[in-house]
């Protein structure tokens, strides 16, 4: 069993940066391919960014592509989302999700995964 511990989220202005962190704790963390996505109210949740287990290939979604960067602390046991010239489109409930993986893939929608974390927001206005 994986829990997932999220933060990081809070207000800032168009054009600002935020990180978001996810820690990991109940497995083993290198085994682990990891993902981030969104939801915002009235809409679906959506696919932002994904890292393999070794960190070495990353995946993004052509909305953040460009402007977000997800990375990897394997000795750490966390993830991390940078965000980067952040749009008010981009308010939204910040989601970490895990999936254990030997092959090295990533993954992309949100029912391939098998943990994810409680969510942290993330509001982007003046």
């Amino acid at each position: 069993q994986v829990q997932l511990v999220e933060s990081g989220g809070g207000l800032v202005q168009p054009g600002g940066s935020l990180r978001l962190s996810c820690a990991a704790s109940g497995g083993t963390f290198r085994s682990y391919a990891m993902g981030w996505f969104r939801q915002a109210p009235g809409k679906e949740r959506e696919f932002v960014g994904a890292i393999t287990r070794s960190g070495g290939v990353r995946k993004y979604a052509d909305s953040v592509k460009g402007r977000f960067t997800i990375s990897r602390d394997n000795a750490k046991n966390t993830v991390f989302l940078q965000m980067n010239s952040l749009k008010p489109e981009d308010t939204a409930v910040y989601y970490c999700a895990a999936r254990r993986d030997y092959s090295g893939r990533y993954f992309m929608t949100w029912a391939e995964y098998d943990y994810w974390g409680q969510g942290t927001q993330v509001t982007v206005s003046s």
